[in-house]
């Protein structure tokens, strides 16, 4: 149990450092994005090949599976793109409105009822971004962009969670990805006409940024969360990950001194979205505890 747990923190704290990585590496958001598909596609094509888990699917189920990879390919391209328009820091807060339009999106989509509680929890984190977006006026771009990252990421994990009934996660994850390259590779030359760029290629030191990023913050950190998710329940896997915006900001604070360039309203924007977050986990808590007691 030890090492499922020494498993999880260390893939949480790999998606933290996702958002340095953008920051560090000079490539536009669209040409991360790109090669970050296309080496995570190859790595994953080599290792399921590897381990005899390749599963070759139908069209009809590669359509509805490649859309929602074209969807977390949008989300990754605002997310980038809110980090290169601001900041590290701005760009991971920005992404905990994810809470909020999953609220929206997820009973809409699936026709259930809202839950009352969780858009409350959610307007009380939108609160914190508008506190920001209203007083840190030189962020506000980078904001509206994150906005939208978070709202591509509520869509994917919407989606996925009908996925999951049907595939298996390596299946899933392989075909979205995959799929999201081709788009992409489709839709980047009209994208470099309005955002041009002096070379396509990386540099030696972007490149090796871009190994990391694919090899370790997208397949490392997917191999250990599924394997902790074999001995730890998937309540305990959702809290932990909430720790990931806090991960990014404090590596922010360090490796770039953001917080040099941080005002009260950001600091007050923030504390409104971990009052958020803290209630919202303590409020699962008590209904996971209160259903543990009934199945007991």
């Amino acid at each position: 149990m030890k090492k499922a747990f020494l498993q999880l923190h260390l893939s949480v704290f790999l998606a933290g450092f996702t958002g340095i990585l953008g920051k560090l590496i000079t490539l536009n958001e669209g040409l991360l994005v790109w090669y970050r598909l296309l080496l995570t596609s190859i790595t994953l094509y080599v290792l399921f090949r590897f381990q005899g888990t390749f599963k070759k699917l139908p069209w009809k189920d590669i359509l509805p599976i490649g859309a929602t990879g074209v969807v977390v390919a949008l989300h990754w391209l605002f997310f980038y793109g809110s980090i290169k328009y601001s900041n590290v820091s701005i760009g991971v807060v920005c992404f905990s409105l994810t809470s909020l339009f999953t609220a929206i999106f997820d009973p809409l989509i699936n026709r259930r009822r809202f839950d009352v509680a969780e858009m409350l929890l959610s307007l009380l984190t939108l609160a914190g971004i508008l506190l920001i977006f209203h007083f840190d006026t030189q962020y506000r771009f980078g904001i509206i962009l994150g906005i939208i990252s978070a709202m591509f990421a509520a869509l994917f994990t919407v989606f996925n969670k009908r996925l999951i009934k049907r595939f298996d996660t390596s299946t899933i994850t392989f075909y979205e990805l995959s799929t999201g390259f081709v788009v992409l590779t489709m839709a980047l030359p009209l994208y470099l006409h309005f955002s041009p760029v002096n070379t396509l290629l990386p540099s030696g030191i972007d490149f090796l940024y871009l190994l990391v990023l694919a090899w370790f913050c997208t397949v490392l950190m997917y191999l250990l969360s599924m394997n902790a998710l074999k001995k730890i329940s998937p309540f305990t896997v959702n809290l932990c990950f909430n720790l990931e915006p806090v991960y990014s900001i404090v590596m922010a604070f360090v490796l770039f001194h953001e917080n040099k360039f941080l005002n009260n309203a950001f600091y007050a924007g923030l504390g409104c979205i971990i009052l958020s977050v803290g209630l919202q986990m303590l409020r699962v808590a008590k209904g996971k505890t209160a259903a543990d007691n009934v199945s007991h």
